[in-house]
């Protein structure tokens, strides 16, 4: 009895490449390896993508465009200010791409420090972040420029530290904003 393959696509190529990210690092976004991790050959890599640069280039896309989205979807209905502030909080820390649910963001951030084309990308959904966060921020009063500094930091921060779970980082950053809404109450 013969068995039947499944057809790979971009798709399944980007998120094995993010798992290969979040586990080995930048060093393991190469057709070969990849494709010996997916059970194929490098031909369907190369099937999908002109060379290592433009699958570099793809992975970076996907994660941008699931970043915006999830900032715009996640917002677009809340209209309370305060909600809408915890809602960034919670979105910010929420960056996975991954099916499994592993978080590639702070493997991201990691290859930024060598990827000057990385850190282009996170640079932009940095900014991205941070103008929904002083918009927040500005909408409950609270205008002082450095909140959303340090509220986007303890995002990325908390995502990088050892953890039981998302559950105690996002309690963290409840405690966090609520900490700041006690000064607008103050």
């Amino acid at each position: 009895m013969t068995g039947t393959r499944t057809r790979l696509n971009g798709e399944d190529w980007v998120e094995a490449g993010f798992r290969a990210l979040i586990s080995s690092g930048p060093k393991a976004l190469k057709a070969e390896p990849l494709a010996r991790e997916m059970g194929t050959t490098k031909g369907s890599f190369y099937w999908h993508f002109k060379d290592i640069p433009d699958f570099h280039s793809k992975m970076l896309s996907s994660w941008e465009n699931h970043a915006k989205n999830t900032i715009s979807e996640g917002l677009a209905a809340e209209k309370d200010p305060v909600r809408r502030l915890y809602l960034l909080g919670e979105i910010a820390m929420a960056s996975d791409v991954t099916q499994d649910g592993n978080s590639a963001e702070p493997a991201i951030r990691a290859w930024a420090q060598e990827n000057q084309g990385v850190a282009e990308a996170v640079g932009r959904i940095d900014q991205s972040r941070l103008a929904h966060l002083e918009q927040a921020l500005s909408d409950l009063e609270l205008t002082n420029p450095e909140f959303a500094r340090l509220i986007y930091g303890a995002c990325i921060g908390l995502g990088s530290l050892p953890s039981n779970g998302n559950a105690e980082n996002r309690d963290a950053m409840s405690t966090l904003m609520a900490a700041l809404l006690a000064l607008r109450d103050a």
